[in-house]
């Protein structure tokens, strides 16, 4: 049996998270009143349709820039959508100028948008590294490989854009960068996609 919600608490969980009305209503009364659990059923509900709009073209889009103050950092990222309409959305292009923020400031910057991005001989690089660094620590051989294989999945996450936390970890509750991509894709009912990024640095290579 689900529980009776009025509007005020449906109007304040839309506040919240963007989500549309009947969406609200259905997962407050599916919570029972509970409004957190109520925002995570609208998490859940919104990454499962943001899968589902993966798969659809993303021609539109815009390109976002961060400064930093000092001058000495700047990213560029683009962020695809499927529609004009769309990026040109406010939500939109503050989402496109906190990843370049994020980008800018976190440590270590990312160097992949995804962990598919990372190309084969720089994975077996890392991988090689971590095996010899296990044998200098006497490791034993049969406890090397699953040693190793955790460290590389932290390592994939690390250079990952998608996979990082943004570094305003405040506002955005430790939500990844894909997380907060796939609630947007949600609020907009389009697919929304990080396609790349440029970061400079004063005296880098």
């Amino acid at each position: 049996m689900t529980a009776a919600v009025n509007a005020a608490d449906v109007k304040a969980l839309r506040e919240r998270t963007g989500a549309g009305m009947m969406d609200c209503k259905a997962a407050l009364e599916q919570s029972g009143g509970d409004a957190e659990k109520a925002i995570e059923l609208l998490r859940v509900k919104g990454q499962a349709s943001a899968a589902k709009r993966g798969g659809r073209a993303t021609g539109e889009g815009a390109v976002s820039s961060y400064i930093h103050a000092t001058g000495r950092v700047g990213v560029l990222v683009e962020v695809g959508c499927e529609t004009d309409f769309v990026a040109r959305n406010d939500e939109f292009r503050e989402f496109g100028r906190e990843v370049a923020l994020h980008i800018a400031g976190a440590a270590p910057p990312p160097e992949y948008v995804s962990t598919q991005e990372i190309p084969d001989h720089a994975r077996e690089a890392e991988r090689k590294v971590l095996e010899q660094r296990a044998r200098e620590n006497g490791k034993p051989d049969d406890v090397i490989e699953k040693v190793v294989g955790g460290q590389l999945a932290k390592w994939e996450s690390e250079v990952a854009l998608l996979e990082q936390e943004h570094i305003n970890a405040d506002r955005y509750e430790g939500k990844t960068i894909e997380q907060l991509r796939a609630e947007l894709a949600s609020r907009t009912g389009e697919n929304v996609t990080i396609t790349r990024f440029a970061r400079f640095e004063v005296g880098e290579e």
